[in-house]
């Protein structure tokens, strides 16, 4: 920052902050010293790169796009002292083969293949060593940087965020809570022939070490050559499942990384990886959002204004002032909702719109509108899943697909409290 700060003075230009910082090489930097570190810091980088790409400078947001699956493997010697710490020492006698060359390597953890000797074949995730114990400073180091490139304003509170991203990081770095989380979601869709999840290894696995058996799959995004029936059904049938998440599990896997999607093309079931940010939701917020997308469908702005100020998503105060951008931006976002028949993600406007609509509120005012967590994760994967589709191009019957879980929609839900939230 400093070198191209003397380029700039140098050529008579001025050199703000952010613009010494956020350029291309720099950035490049940034990207590469996220993956070194892996963790939390790489988790933030890739959450900005997926969820907001179009808030954030191009630069940025199309180099950090790196972290998405790119983190820096653990040497060997290093992968051999976790698994001798979690395993004991005689850990290789359990095995017909182990490779130790990672099939995917990502923020909190590594995976490779091994063949046990009882010939299965397995996907073992060998947690990263000190991920755990750095996560604070991994996520304060990178608000840092957030804060001095400008992308936030300067008298922004941005702790509640913070403070829920530690809280979850810490969840995702306990294997033992994944472990239970994968074999409930086995167990919720045991009987559905769409789906399929790794099957747990309990013997092999502990806090930092998670042992699953391997599903073999493609990439979710190769699914984008495919035919348009296929990336169609796909879609159909991931959508249909963040509304059974929601409205018939109460459960749900928070996390939309494309990488936590693959395609068996042999069976024509969707593979379904990585439970760590996994959540139960509460039947009064589930409900409240049984109303929310009720309202969506029947363009009824008054349900939508009372039921987005019950569950938090908007403050009085903020609703009497924006009304009419607010219902805007919910018509935009609801529109796949109220489409008769097939939407067409592929041509699909909604994020420039939104885009549009965001420029015209305060940043400060958007950051004092925080949502509570519960509700932040579920938009989170819902934004994640319009994401997919639109990369998928596919075209689904949405309002179709949605119209079976509002069909016994409660007319008077419970008061939530803060608690529930």
């Amino acid at each position: 920052m400093a070198a191209e700060s003397a380029r700039r003075l140098a050529t008579g230009r001025p050199a703000r902050l952010s613009d010494v910082l956020l350029t291309p090489s720099n950035a490049l930097r940034i990207a590469d010293e996220l993956s070194r570190l892996r963790g939390a810091a790489m988790k933030i980088g890739q959450l900005i790169s997926m969820e907001a790409g179009d808030f954030v400078p191009a630069e940025l947001a199309e180099i950090l796009s790196r972290l998405r699956d790119s983190a820096t493997h653990m040497p060997p010697h290093q992968l051999r002292a976790t698994l001798d710490r979690e395993w004991g020492r005689s850990w290789l006698s359990n095995f017909q083969r182990f490779d130790p060359r990672p099939i995917a390597a990502a923020s909190i953890g590594q995976v490779h293949r091994a063949i046990d000797r009882q010939g299965r074949e397995l996907a073992i995730k060998v947690q990263y060593p000190g991920v755990r114990e750095s996560i604070d400073s991994d996520v304060d180091n990178v608000a840092s940087l957030l804060s001095i490139s400008g992308l936030l304003p300067r008298d922004s509170d941005i702790r509640p965020f913070l403070d829920e991203a530690k809280r979850q990081l810490r969840e995702e770095a306990d294997y033992l809570a994944e472990a239970e989380r994968l074999e409930r979601f086995g167990r919720l869709l045991a009987n559905d022939p769409s789906f399929v999840t790794p099957e747990l290894i309990p013997e092999l696995t502990t806090s930092r070490v998670l042992t699953m058996s391997y599903v073999s799959g493609l990439p979710i995004e190769t699914l984008a050559s495919a035919s348009q029936s296929t990336r169609n059904a796909v879609m159909s049938r991931l959508i249909s499942l963040v509304f059974r998440e929601l409205f018939d599990f109460r459960f749900m896997q928070t996390d939309p990384n494309f990488a936590n999607f693959r395609y068996d093309e042999s069976s024509g079931r969707i593979v379904l990886l990585d439970f760590g940010a996994a959540r139960d939701l509460s039947p009064d917020l589930c409900e409240r959002y049984r109303h929310l997308i009720s309202a969506a469908r029947n363009s009824d702005r008054l349900l939508m204004r009372e039921t987005a100020l019950e569950i938090g998503l908007v403050s009085e105060g903020f609703f009497a002032a924006n009304a009419d951008r607010i219902h805007q931006a919910f018509d935009v976002v609801s529109e796949p909702l109220r489409r008769a028949g097939a939407y067409d993600f592929g041509t699909s406007d909604i994020p420039d719109r939104m885009r549009d609509l965001g420029m015209d509120f305060d940043m400060r005012d958007l950051l004092s509108q925080a949502p509570p967590p519960d509700a932040a994760f579920i938009h989170r994967k819902f934004g994640g899943i319009f994401l997919l589709a639109r990369t998928l191009k596919a075209r689904v019957d949405v309002d179709g697909t949605v119209a079976r879980f509002c069909a016994n929609t409660a007319s008077d839900p419970a008061p939530l409290t803060p608690a529930k939230c």
